[in-house]
């Protein structure tokens, strides 16, 4: 090095000698080993320092009685996980996702070509593509117990897996193959592809559970991993039968204890000509009703005293309240999987927490550790398209993934984690949040799914568009966007069991009992997008209406997202049925802390405060709730982290 900086200082102009030595210091910090690629700027993505916000664009819900809500964010997953990042810092317990394979297809953006011909490694701009995005995600992964996944082809899983690698050393990482389609899909002097490639990243305590399939194909071919199945306590359909009128005996109270939000008794049905609202309760209690989302009355599958052994025996338990719908989430076992619980047929292993059986979960008694090849007939690709044909009945995206593939998938790291949250930043269709809500279906948990895609058209459709005048912003334009066109409607018709002309779906779900899929589920989504905030007009506290969805994220998209309808600023919002509260004028501090202490709901507090020890001072009244400075801790995120 002494003889080039010699050479180097001999140069007499000044410009030249510069140069020459910023080019050998770059030379000099590139690495000597490992995955060598050319780093390239953001693909036209915007630099420093952005300020996000979320626009409610549509929503769906299917479960009045769940607090908690899913959400699709139409936007570039750069900024889309820039803002994740802020709302969800080491809190994801699983993220999927199935980017870009980089053959060249340009069926949708991000249009699947990230080959730069001009690049001496071909590979690099893709790379670059994911690096950024991977740094982003490495953000949101619980470093004590969770997981990565990636799916990927030949084109580039050597190369994905050193990126993971050195991105990721801390982690331990798996690769298995899986097999897509048995008949094999051509490839021009080459072998038939039958397999893609599925990267495992594990992080801290994170492993795959054992299960009664080995996924080798020579198991048992089922993706229902339960020899029972939960069902919804609250009777549905619209059949008389299903009506407080049709059966009146079974319209009767549950009540619920008000500190502890679980079950203290049954009261007797109410009589047809007795307003609800007039049932006096036991002290302490609310009253619980098998009510409808629009509001009308239905009924419960079962009399109080069935109820109340199955409660006795965990063949049912409470996995959701909300008193402010009268609502109680109640699952069962029908008769036919109590019967087996009761003959021993199912060996049952302990209980939960919630007072639910817990039973072991092979036929035999036995678990295998999954193998690291699968060949499983419902993970074929042709599962994915024929499912989207069901909602669609036409060709609007290609190559969806097979919805029973994605379950089995993230069922490996998150079927003990009843509350996991998932990321997919990489949504395309949707199918992620569809195999979360069947996973939910199958053994009664509460896990929220958060998907990211953008809105570009497909390459023919712009041509097509272009040519007929439109532009990207047009309505004509966004509404053929992958977000608008199929993942929100696959989305909305499966969640509520039709397809997009609104006729009920038709067959049931693979390795399930029997679920018919116009059943739906009972979930709700929220559809956003994401724009961008003036950092000005937000420290002078002028846009609280425009961040108030993103508060409501960072508590924990609990109930319905409140939204205001005025640029007025409400000098205080008590929301427990969203578990936060928002102060925005210091002389209502008294009056907010007497109300928001005596709301337990309440776990997040935003006090809007200029004075960093003013703000100190203020929190110590909220010692069992988390506190946030409102604009500060915002506006500071983003400068600091993405400046």
């Amino acid at each position: 090095m002494s003889a080039i900086n010699d050479l180097i200082a001999q140069i007499e102009d000044e410009k030249l000698r510069l140069r020459i030595d910023e080019e050998v210091k770059r030379l000099l910090k590139q690495k000597k080993f490992g995955l060598v690629f050319e780093e390239h700027q953001p693909e036209g993505l915007q630099e420093g320092p952005i300020y996000p916000t979320l626009q409610v664009m549509d929503q769906v819900q299917h479960a009045p009685d769940k607090s908690l809500w899913h959400a699709l964010i139409e936007a570039d997953n750069y900024y889309a996980l820039q803002l994740l990042a802020y709302l969800y810092p080491a809190m994801v317990d699983c993220i999927y996702i199935d980017p870009p394979y980089n053959t060249g297809a340009r069926d949708w953006k991000y249009n699947n070509d990230y080959v730069d011909s001009a690049d001496q490694y071909r590979h690099s701009k893709w790379l670059s593509m994911m690096k950024r995005r991977l740094l982003l995600a490495k953000k949101l992964l619980n470093p004590r117990d969770s997981v990565l996944i990636v799916t990927i082809d030949e084109k580039e899983y050597l190369h994905l897996g050193c990126l993971l690698e050195e991105m990721f050393p801390e982690a331990r990482m798996q690769m298995i193959s899986s097999i897509i389609s048995k008949k094999g899909s051509m490839r021009k002097n080459g072998f038939s592809r039958c397999v893609e490639y599925i990267f495992f990243v594990m992080f801290g305590d994170s492993s795959p559970v054992d299960s009664e399939n080995d996924m080798s194909g020579t198991g048992k071919e089922s993706q229902s991993y339960s020899p029972v199945c939960w069902q919804y306590l609250k009777r549905r359909g619209t059949s008389h039968g299903a009506t407080r009128k049709g059966r009146p005996g079974l319209f009767y109270p549950i009540f619920i204890n008000k500190e502890t939000g679980t079950f203290h008794s049954v009261g007797d049905s109410l009589p047809l000509d007795q307003n609800r609202k007039t049932l006096v309760c036991p002290n302490g209690t609310w009253a619980a009703f098998p009510l409808r989302p629009n509001g009308e009355e239905g009924v419960w599958q079962v009399q109080q005293s069935r109820l109340l052994e199955q409660l006795e025996e965990g063949t049912c338990f409470l996995s959701n309240v909300d008193e402010s719908k009268e609502a109680a989430q109640f699952l069962y076992l029908k008769s036919g999987d109590r019967e087996k619980i009761l003959k021993g047929e199912v060996l049952v292993v302990g209980k939960d927490e919630t007072g639910r059986i817990i039973v072991e979960n092979s036929e035999n008694g036995k678990k295998v550790r999954p193998k690291d090849v699968w060949v499983m007939d419902s993970h074929d690709a042709t599962h994915g398209t024929n499912l989207l044909n069901t909602f669609f009945l036409e060709k609007r995206f290609s190559f969806p993934k097979s919805l029973y593939a994605v379950h089995d998938t993230i069922r490996f790291f998150v079927a003990n984690k009843p509350h996991a949250l998932i990321v997919d930043f990489f949504a395309g269709s949707g199918t992620t949040l569809h195999a979360v809500n069947l996973l939910n279906a199958e053994d009664g948990g509460n896990r929220r799914c958060i998907m990211v895609t953008n809105n570009e058209v497909s390459e023919q459709e712009a041509k097509t568009l272009t040519k007929q005048g439109f532009k990207p912003g047009d309505e004509e334009w966004e509404r053929l966007g992958i977000a608008r066109y199929v993942n929100w409607p696959r989305t909305v018709c499966s969640i509520e069991g039709h397809d997009v002309n609104g006729q009920p779906l038709k067959g049931e779900y693979l390795g399930t009992d029997h679920r018919q899929m116009k059943d739906g589920f009972p979930a709700n989504c929220i559809f956003f997008k994401l724009n961008f905030l003036d950092k000005t007009q937000v420290a002078l506290g002028r846009q609280f209406r425009e961040l108030l969805p993103i508060l409501w994220m960072k508590a924990g998209s609990e109930g319905v997202c409140p939204q205001l309808t005025s640029d007025e600023i409400p000098q205080m919002l008590v929301l427990p049925e969203n578990r936060f509260a928002m102060l925005a004028d210091e002389k209502f501090f008294s009056e907010f802390v007497e109300q928001v202490n005596e709301q337990d709901a309440v776990r997040m507090v935003y006090l809007v405060v200029d004075s960093d020890a003013m703000y100190r001072e203020m929190a110590k009244y909220f010692p069992k709730r988390q506190t946030c400075q409102l604009y500060r801790d915002y506006l500071d995120n983003f400068r600091i982290n993405y400046g």
